[in-house]
C-alpha cells in the first residue's frame, strides 16, 4: 500500500500507536486488547498488523523480549569481511534498500556546514516522529523525537553543521523519505563525519535488515581491530538514523549496548526488521 494514499498514511500512523502501546506494556498485550485500544475489529487489526509488520501482532511481541538480541548474535549474526568480499558496498543495491551515497569531503567537513543550505522536515514513522535533514545531494541527517522531543531532535541534529543554514522545506525530501520508507527506487545519501566515521558508518551500510554484528566486527572490518571504543562513539555519531543501522550494532555479549534516540527505538527498530525478515 502506497504511502500517499489516504488509506496508506491512515494505516501507518494505526500501527505507528500500535507499536508504541505494545513497547510501552510491562507485559504482553492481546490481540483483542490492542484491536480494542486501536478502536479496530480483532480481525482487521490483525489483518492490518500483518501486512505492515509482516508477522502477527503475538509474534512480534516475541521479537522484543529481552533474549532477543543474543539470538540474533547467534543466528543472524554478518560477518563484514564477507560481505565485503561478495561486493556489498556503499556504490550498489544494499540489501533491503537502494541507497546511493557519497560523503563529504575533509576540507568540506572542516568548514563545518559553511554555505550549506539544509532543508529539513518531519515525517512520520513507525518509530515516531523523525526529523529528517538533506542537502541538495542527499539525506544529511534523520533522527527520532520519541524519546527526546521535537526541539532537543533538532539541536541535536543541527549542532553537528553548525554554520549551515537550515530551511523546512519538507518537500524537497519527500521523494528520498518515500523512497526509504516503501524500500523502493533510490534513496541519496550525503554523508557528514571525519573520515574515521565514514568508514564505520560505511561498515554499516553492509550489514543486511533482520541481521545484526558487534562493534569489534566493525573495528575489524575497518582496520583498527583495537579501536572497538572509538568505533562505538562513531556508531553513535551516525548522522542518518535507520538508513544507516547503527541499531545493527551490538555488544559481544549480545546486549543491546547504547542508542542513540533511545533504547526502546533500538529494540522496536530490530524487532521490526526481524519479523518482516522472517516474513
Amino acid at each position: 500500500m502506497k504511502m500517499d494514499q489516504p488509506e496508506g498514511r491512515y494505516h501507518y500512523q494505526l500501527m505507528r500507536r500500535a507499536l508504541e502501546a505494545i513497547d510501552a506494556s510491562e507485559v504482553p498485550l492481546s490481540l483483542e486488547a490492542l484491536a480494542g485500544e486501536m478502536q479496530m475489529s480483532t480481525a482487521h487489526f490483525q489483518r492490518v498488523f500483518s501486512a505492515w509488520v509482516g508477522v502477527s501482532p503475538k509474534r512480534y511481541q516475541q521479537y522484543l523480549q529481552l533474549g532477543q538480541a543474543k539470538r540474533m548474535l547467534n543466528e543472524r549474526f554478518t560477518t563484514l569481511e564477507t560481505a565485503q568480499s561478495v561486493g556489498l558496498s556503499g556504490g550498489g543495491r544494499l540489501h533491503d534498500l537502494f541507497l546511493r551515497w557519497e560523503a563529504m569531503s575533509p576540507g568540506e567537513f572542516a568548514k563545518k556546514g559553511a554555505g550549506l543550505t539544509v532543508n529539513y522536515g518531519w515525517f512520520d514513522t513507525p518509530f515516531g516522529e523523525t526529523l529528517v535533514m538533506g542537502t541538495k545531494r542527499g539525506i544529511c541527517g534523520m533522527g527520532f523525537a520519541e524519546e527526546m522531543g521535537r526541539e532537543a531532535c533538532f539541536e541535536d541534529l543541527a549542532q553537528r553543521w553548525p554554520k549551515a543554514g537550515f530551511v523546512e522545506k519538507p518537500a524537497a525530501l519527500h521523494g528520498w523519505v518515500k523512497a526509504g520508507q516503501e524500500q523502493s527506487g533510490e534513496t541519496a545519501l550525503h554523508l557528514i563525519g571525519a573520515p574515521f566515521q565514514i568508514k564505520v558508518w560505511e561498515a554499516l551500510l553492509q550489514v543486511p535488515s533482520g541481521h545484526v554484528t558487534t562493534y569489534s566486527e566493525i573495528a575489524g572490518a575497518i582496520g583498527h581491530p583495537r579501536a572497538v571504543r572509538a568505533v562505538g562513539t562513531a556508531v553513535g555519531r551516525n548522522p542518518v538514523s535507520w538508513l544507516i543501522p547503527c541499531h545493527r550494532a551490538l555488544r559481544k555479549s549480545g546486549a543491546l549496548g547504547g542508542y542513540h534516540w533511545g533504547l526502546p527505538v533500538k529494540r522496536a527498530l530490530l524487532a521490526w526488521e526481524s519479523a518482516r525478515e522472517e516474513a
